[in-house]
């Protein structure tokens, strides 16, 4: 598939910026790396400035991920026949993958998104949110849960935040926490899930 001039200044921005920060990188080469001359002011005539690429870049990821969810969700009933255990590591699986699909937005999230508060705020509400929000919407729908009473936005939190800590981690320390695998920690993380279909809540104090 042909990419758009515009679709390659995002793509090499992201890159770099994730690469080298957003402040390190210049206008001149991001054009280099989209195939532009470098200096000429080809990035002009498709954006006002570097900001507007990162927004840009940032606001494409958050549309791509509400589509994710929307077919992810629509789509859960076709693997309704398998095991819970095959259903929540296929679930902890996507998650992983989906962390490693956004590497680079969450490298320029951490090293320089602070400067940019409304673009945090994007991310924010646009995939973090709509992920955790997935997470519970598909385990309340889960027939095994059925019957329960649980805080399914809650669980979800934990559960969700399990993998971003477990991906983070392997991201920023170069291994996992206490070098447990990618299966192990799935199939422990499965476990878990499990053990909601026995979990009763404790009165409300």
């Amino acid at each position: 598939m042909t990419t758009s001039t515009r679709e390659r200044i995002v793509a090499e921005s992201l890159r770099l910026f994730a690469d080298r920060g957003y402040a390190a990188t210049s206008v001149a080469e991001i054009e280099a790396a989209a195939g532009l001359s470098p200096g000429a002011g080809g990035l002009y005539r498709h954006f006002r400035s570097k900001e507007e690429v990162l927004a840009s870049a940032i606001r494409e990821h958050i549309e791509r991920t509400r589509q994710q969810i929307s077919e992810v969700l629509k789509h859960a009933s076709a693997f309704a026949d398998r095991p819970l255990e095959i259903r929540l590591r296929m679930t902890c699986q996507a998650g992983l993958a989906k962390m490693r699909e956004e590497q680079d937005l969450i490298r320029v999230l951490f090293r320089d998104l602070d400067q940019f508060p409304n673009l945090v705020a994007e991310m924010r509400e646009g995939i973090v949110n709509p992920l955790y929000d997935g997470i519970a919407s598909w385990l309340s729908t889960q027939p095994e849960f059925a019957g329960g009473d649980e805080d399914w936005p809650a669980i979800a939190s934990i559960l969700g935040g399990a993998v971003v800590n477990y991906w983070l981690a392997n991201e920023s320390m170069y291994e996992p926490p206490t070098r447990i695998d990618e299966e192990r920690f799935v199939r422990s993380w499965a476990r878990l899930g499990m053990g909601l279909r026995h979990v009763e809540a404790p009165p409300a104090t």
